[in-house]
């Protein structure tokens, strides 16, 4: 067709767009053009699944949601797998076949004895722990054990890897592959309660823990015999345990030498049998040294049978039809290829990884950089650049570079160490970063499955550890964008042991990277993951940071996403009370900040007048500090501060009464009529000469002493805040300071002396009009007042109360006074 004149289908678009449906743009042929059509919206995958009785919603968004599980949407309870659905979990959970040639099966050499042994103790129900070397074929004899043990155990055989596993980890790892619980995780009761019922033999390599965590372990699954393969740096388990230790020891001369034939596929030479004779005693017969050794004999033979194979394109690389012919090989016979030195063969990596392909360096440089990790094969192209790059993957387990870790291949034992101290380690921040921003962008496509994601967990998870902390600029933000797309995915595919790893080290480099936002989320998801697994203290902890760093970055529905998580916190740690509420004990009561004078409510006020022991003087009414509340009582109520002057009267009318019972007192204590009489009146100052102690030279005529004397030619004081007893200026009544000279204020009459008590004061009759009266005094002393009062004051009666007293600071209190009291003009009896 002309390409002038299109059809209207043809290319995506027609001539007419003023009306029918637009057509849609062909995609680009290159794979790299960019795409300027409209852009579509990044796909969301949000996972909903439940842990115990919660329901989560994985959102990678704001952040995951949790809830209590509604009535009726519970999940279905966790039911066996069958026989062929254990066997596609158990392909699923294997490592991934290399490319290329198959490699040969090697035997097992001098192993029938332990192998037997094992065998027997898994039959009696024993669990076995394995201690050997790294490199000494603990995997292979689990795997010849595993398949003479398939039969014992109603459940079968159970395979499980503990490198980085804790015990929860391994509990949940058997739990998945005896049940069948899509998108459920049990809690630790019900997974409890599960794993207890499960009679199976259970194979776990690499172990990593022990101690407490192992006997744990053991404790929770009683029908199951445990295989476990562990070195001897790994902590022995307890003494509760009972486990069977059995050591694994390295190969004999003769078995090492048979192993080398078996790699080699050929018999040695004289030359080569002394070589691994050397080789032996240097490696102290672990299977792995002469594997690899046999790997460089067969590189040896390659060179010495096509030396072209090593040239300048590689082995195992074609040449290219543009290249430059090779030069001419020399004869078969005169080339003479040495074999490794002693040195080499006992730390044979670097000579290995020397003569493999460009790709297959490349992949090592990767896993140095990934501490042992070597990425899915899967990855292989788009790491290290080349499309045949997953073909490496099949030479490095080929020359024994590589052992089998579940599903994936790590490093074997000692290969590490040798390659770092190659140089192979210089650029391990820059793989490390190329493979994380290669993992951000994958872990966060929408075709990525979360089973496919925790499967590369341990990648992953290497790439985050390299990169935090890091001193190379924009490390940190590579491991943020790298933890924010993994973490998602790891939590819907139920590794929340990886979950947590890549949450803590993402929290990490955002702290680092100063980017708050993504340092919330890491905060929030850790909180959810601590609420899920049981843990509300570490939650409340977590939640309560990621939202106070949202509520500074105003984001408000990540903030709410917090509060609704963080109330579920509280409702099952049983915890209603609002944040910043002091514990039990530590209350502090309210004040109630009432007029001056007033008691607070609800404390009772002091008495007005304390009773005074028998025996002891009246004394004078001082003003005294504040003292603290008295404690409450019953029948002490006290009056609100709206009737402070009611409290104010009635406090005087207690206090007249309190003088008229003094006063009467001393009225029938003695005889006022006598002129010699030693009592001093409210008007007369005793005087202060020592030759007399203040008192007249002349004794009453009966000899009889004053009311409260205990010693005849005494005379009562009373204690004052002066030496005087003349009225004061003050105009308003107040409590006399003076002695009691027998007579009661305003009356002429002294009261009956045997009708009065202490205990029961009696009322006395008040007189209309003030008296006055001419007191006499054998030694009068100089004063302000006179014999004569020149201004009586009226005598209050019980008619008229008295005006509150001044200077009282409280109803309740002491009633005080700053002047001296005034007195009152007592009346002489014999007037």
């Amino acid at each position: 067709m002309d390409p002038t004149h299109r059809a209207s289908d043809e290319y995506g678009q027609g001539h007419d767009r003023s009306g029918g449906e637009p057509g849609h743009r062909r995609p680009s042929r290159e794979s790299g053009g960019a795409d300027l059509g409209p852009g579509t919206p990044q796909q969301v995958r949000v996972v909903q699944l439940t842990a115990g009785d919660l329901l989560l919603t994985v959102n990678p968004v704001d952040g995951s949601e949790v809830e209590a599980c509604p009535p009726g949407s519970g999940p279905d309870a966790p039911a066996r797998r069958t026989p062929a659905e254990r066997a596609d979990h158990e392909r699923a959970g294997a490592p991934p076949v290399p490319a290329g040639p198959p490699a040969p099966q090697l035997p097992l050499l001098e192993r029938q004895e332990e192998r037997e042994r094992l065998v027997g103790l898994l039959a009696r129900g024993r669990s076995v722990r394995l201690t050997g070397q790294a490199g000494s074929g603990r995997t292979a004899l689990l795997d010849a054990v595993a398949a003479d043990c398939a039969d014992l155990a109603p459940d079968g055989v159970v395979r499980l890897n503990g490198r980085g596993r804790t015990g929860a980890d391994l509990l949940h790892a058997l739990f998945d592959t005896v049940y069948k619980a899509p998108s459920h995780r049990p809690d630790r009761d019900e997974l409890l309660a599960l794993v207890r019922g499960i009679g199976a033999v259970v194979t776990v390599d690499d172990l990593e823990i022990g101690g407490a965590a192992l006997d744990e372990l053991l404790a929770a699954t009683p029908e199951c015999a445990f295989l476990l393969a562990a070195t001897p740096e790994v902590t022995t388990p307890g003494v509760d345990a009972h486990l069977e230790e059995v050591l694994l020891a390295g190969l004999g001369r003769g078995a090492s030498l048979a192993l080398l034939e078996k790699v080699v596929e050929r018999s040695l030479t004289e030359e080569e049998r002394n070589w691994a004779g050397d080789l032996w005693f240097e490696s102290e017969g672990l299977p792995l040294r002469f594997v690899q050794a046999g790997s460089l004999l067969v590189q040896r033979d390659r060179l010495r049978a096509g030396p072209e194979a090593f040239d300048e394109y590689d082995y195992f690389e074609p040449r290219a039809d543009d290249a430059p012919p090779a030069p001419s090989a020399p004869a078969a016979e005169a080339l003479d290829v040495p074999l490794p030195s002693l040195g080499e063969g006992a730390a044979p990596a670097v000579l290995l990884a020397s003569r493999l392909s460009e790709a297959a360096r490349a992949t090592l440089r990767f896993a140095v950089a990934l501490g042992g990790e070597v990425p899915h094969q899967a990855h292989l192209p788009a790491l290290v650049g080349d499309t045949h790059a997953d073909a490496a993957l099949g030479e490095l387990a080929g020359c024994g570079l590589l052992s089998p870790a579940g599903p994936r291949y790590r490093l074997a034992a000692g290969v590490l160490a040798q390659l770092a101290a190659a140089g192979y380690e210089d650029d391990a921040a820059a793989q490390a970063r190329t493979a994380a921003q290669h993992y951000a962008w994958w872990a966060s496509h929408p075709s990525v499955t979360p089973e496919r994601a925790v499967a590369e967990a341990d990648a992953i998870v290497a790439s985050l550890t390299r990169l935090v902390p890091g001193d190379e600029a924009g490390a940190a933000s590579a491991a943020v964008l790298l933890a924010r797309s993994a973490s998602p995915a790891f939590a819907a595919g139920l590794g929340w042991g990886a979950w947590e790893r890549a949450l803590r080290i993402g929290q990490e480099a955002a702290r680092i990277a100063g980017e708050v936002a993504e340092e919330a989320y890491f905060h929030h998801e850790l909180g959810v993951l601590a609420l899920c697994t049981g843990n509300p203290d570490r939650a409340r902890t977590e939640l309560e940071t990621s939202i106070g760093m949202r509520g500074a970055l105003a984001d408000k529905s990540g903030a709410v996403a917090g509060r609704r998580a963080l109330a579920l916190v509280a409702d099952r740690s049983g915890d209603f009370a609002p944040i910043g509420r002091t514990s039990s004990g530590d209350e502090v009561p309210m004040v109630r900040q009432d007029a001056p004078g007033t008691p607070p409510r609800g404390f009772p006020a002091a008495p007005v007048f304390p009773r005074q022991p028998g025996g002891e003087e009246p004394t004078v009414v001082s003003s005294l500090p504040a003292g603290p509340a008295a404690r409450k009582g019953p029948g002490r109520s006290v009056l609100g501060g709206a009737r402070r002057n009611l409290a104010a009267a009635g406090a005087g009318a207690v206090l007249i009464a309190v003088l008229g019972t003094v006063v009467t007192l001393g009225v029938t204590s003695g005889d006022g009529d006598e002129p010699g009489s030693r009592n001093v009146t409210t008007e007369q100052t005793a005087t202060e000469d020592p030759a007399d102690d203040g008192l007249p030279a002349d004794d009453p005529a009966d000899g009889s002493a004053p009311a409260g004397e205990t010693t005849p030619g005494a005379t009562p004081t009373t204690p004052g805040p002066s030496d005087s007893a003349s009225p004061s200026t003050s105009g308003s009544p107040s409590p006399s300071a003076s002695t009691s000279d027998g007579t009661s204020p305003g009356t002429g009459d002294p009261t009956d002396g045997g009708s009065s008590s202490p205990g029961k004061p009696t009322p006395t009759k008040t007189s209309p009009r003030p008296t006055e009266t001419d007191s006499e005094s054998p030694d009068p002393t100089p004063s302000e007042s006179e014999s004569e009062s020149p201004d009586p004051s009226p005598t209050p009666t019980d008619d008229t109360p008295p005006p509150p007293p001044q200077g009282s600071s409280s109803a309740s209190g002491p009633v005080e006074s700053e002047s001296a009291p005034q007195s009152e003009a007592a009346i002489d009896p014999a007037v």
